[in-house]
């Protein structure tokens, strides 16, 4: 492809252009399969270019192609980034939409009733929802993307922003002047709709109960950050029922009779029951810690007051319908009771051996789940045998070497594979460090030990660092151990909302950032301004997760070996999520560190080694030091 050459028209519109080989097979490899039908697996190592190499086939396929990405921060930076440079580097506009799920959209018919009466919980929240009134008047899309400053907590939000709950579709009154039906035409007029995976899924789950479609019909799909897939299926393919949930449901009938001046005592009458029985049953169910539940988990009291609730919502749903020309919004109230009293019947009976359930405390609400156990089928089912042409790709896709894990958990079969190592040179730009000395993880010690190491590598990287940990009690730990000891600028996650710290780190010379999982992937921070990336260790999923629990079970029954096959290779593929934060371009140089002895004393440790970046790998600081020097 000329485009991607020496000379050819991305270098034109790209100081400082290279070109890079690898760049130019991974869009060969996308054209073939977008135009010739199939699936592809790639894994187009750091610095490749594969956003713009599978972009120009897509766009120039002509015809729609859903392109999607990890998280709404990704989608932001392929349509205010990436697409604008590929159009300009074509010299023509590219007709694209992008697409969110409906709670970032302002709806209209809320915000006008919550600006006539509806209340703040928290007082201080009202100059935000000023500036949301102001936005209002003004934006083009009606995405709360766009205020720059509100808060990801925002408690008002819920009360004006769009659900699939309360939404009564061509029955609005503002239905054609509605932000989600102006998404949906633009993504049916485009050729390239941007989603990301919780969309994705999320329709893929609204097909499969056969309730429509959000995301326009497509037969073309490329799957950005295709390692997360797999995670975001389990969670839109289960069952989840709260006491939050529950409240939600009672608050938005009382705003729904007062909304329609309707005295309704029966509805309301039924109302405090169900509160009441809702309250009783989740207080029984929130007794004891978060825990996986067996076959027949329900006790005999529990069963009691949860068909006191289920019936309550039958008779709320006729009170509801009883209502003499109701308007359609209460139709859409007793609909939603009838769902929830069939998915707490479900989360109840407990039968389908195919999911796990498990009950969890957060704050004040109580959450009642079902994840399948394995969503391979159901991936397969619902999307790769209804597309002509897939792609998955991902900086991070193969383990040992090969996709075969991948395979195997999402339930597809490639017809084209493709392992493009990073273009930069690892053995120059970065050491390993991996101190033979330390204590193992599990061992009483191994934090006050990692501290100390935590310190020393920081003095020879002059901060400049990301310190990820495996959980947030290691990070406190560790916080607390070495607060004080450093001469950097030292921030913790949870300090400030995750964009604003990002933006706070890359501003502030010398700066220490100590996170968990949310900063393991997805932050990109280019330049000496992070020289040192260190990792607590080897990051296992905790066999206490139910679903984790669940899949070591199911394994173990089959007489396959689940440590082997399942919880080391998505240590691996976490691994090397966290150490890609380091490397981000030709010129970044920097450290390294896992503090995880198993990774050299254990003999899996030789299948993490083999899957990471060759980075010279060292054990001792001296070394750090001299390659630092």
């Amino acid at each position: 492809m000329a485009f991607f050459g020496a000379h050819g028209q991305l270098a034109r519109v790209l100081p400082g252009y290279e070109e890079r080989p690898a760049q130019q097979r991974l869009a060969e490899a996308v054209r073939g399969v977008l135009e010739d039908g199939g699936l592809l697996l790639a894994e187009a190592g750091t610095g490749t270019g594969k956003t713009l190499a599978y972009l120009l086939p897509a766009v120039e396929l002509g015809r729609r192609v859903v392109v999607s990405t990890g998280t709404k921060n990704l989608q932001e930076q392929l349509v205010n980034k990436d697409i604008p440079l590929l159009a300009k580097a074509l010299g023509r506009e590219v007709s694209v939409a992008v697409m969110k799920g409906r709670g970032n959209y302002l709806c209209l018919l809320r915000h006008a009733s919550f600006a006539k009466g509806g209340t703040f919980r928290q007082t201080d929240e009202i100059p935000l929802f000023e500036s949301v009134e102001a936005w209002a008047t003004e934006t083009e899309t009606g995405d709360r993307a766009e205020i720059a400053d509100l808060p990801d907590t925002v408690d008002f939000w819920r009360e004006i922003s769009a659900t699939s709950e309360t939404c009564i579709g061509q029955s609005c009154s503002v239905y054609d002047a509605c932000w989600v039906t102006k998404m949906r035409q633009r993504a049916l007029e485009a050729d390239l709709v941007v989603v990301n995976h919780h969309l994705l899924c999320a329709d893929l789950a609204v097909k499969d109960g056969s309730y429509g479609q959000v995301i326009p019909p497509y037969d073309t799909v490329i799957l950005d950050e295709a390692h997360l897939v797999e995670d975001v299926a389990t969670q839109y393919f289960g069952v989840q029922v709260s006491s939050y949930r529950v409240e939600e449901l009672t608050r938005d009938v009382e705003s729904a009779l007062k909304e329609a001046q309707l005295d309704a005592r029966e509805v309301r009458s039924e109302l405090a029951s169900v509160r009441m029985r809702s309250e009783r049953l989740f207080r029984q169910l929130s007794r004891g810690p978060a825990r996986r539940l067996p076959p027949n988990w329900i006790t005999t009291r529990a069963t009691e007051e949860a068909l006191a609730l289920l019936q309550r919502l039958e008779g709320l749903r006729t009170a509801l319908l009883a209502i003499p020309d109701r308007p359609e919004t209460i139709a859409g109230l007793a609909g939603r009771c009838l769902t929830l009293a069939g998915e707490l019947a479900f989360l109840f009976k407990a039968e389908d051996d195919g999911h796990v359930y498990f009950i969890e405390t957060r704050g004040r609400g109580v959450f009642l789940r079902a994840m399948p156990i394995d969503v391979s089928e159901r991936l397969k089912e619902l999307m790769f045998d209804q597309v002509r042409a897939a792609v998955l790709t991902s900086a991070t896709l193969a383990v040992d070497g090969g996709f075969s894990f991948l395979r195997d958990r999402l339930g597809i079969e490639a017809t084209d594979e493709l392992l493009l190592p990073s273009p930069f040179y690892f053995e120059d730009q970065a050491v390993l460090y991996v101190p033979r000395g330390l204590p193992e993880p599990p061992a009483p010690g191994f934090v006050d030990h990692a501290a100390e190491e935590i310190v020393h590598l920081l003095e020879l990287s002059r901060g400049r660092a990301f310190v990820l940990f495996t959980s947030y009690a290691n990070m406190n730990a560790v916080a607390e151990r070495i607060a004080g000891r450093i001469d950097y600028p030292l921030f913790i996650q949870g300090e400030a909302p995750k964009p604003a710290l990002l933006e706070t780190f890359r501003a502030t010379p010398h700066a220490v950032l100590l996170a968990t999982a949310s900063f393991w992937q997805g932050v990109d921070v280019v330049g000496e301004q992070l020289s040192c990336v260190i990792i607590d260790k080897l990051p296992f999923a905790s066999p206490g997760d139910p679903v984790v629990g669940a899949r070591i079970d199911r394994l173990r029954s089959r007489g396959r070996n689940p440590f082997a096959e399942y919880q080391v290779p998505v240590a691996v593929l976490t691994l090397k999520q966290g150490l890609g934060r380091l490397i981000r371009s030709a010129s970044d140089t920097g450290i390294l560190a896992v503090l995880d002895s198993r990774l050299v004393r254990k003999a899996y440790g030789q299948r993490f080694l083999e899957s990471l970046p060759p980075a010279r790998l060292v054990h001792d600081l001296a070394e750090v030091e001299r390659f630092m020097a």
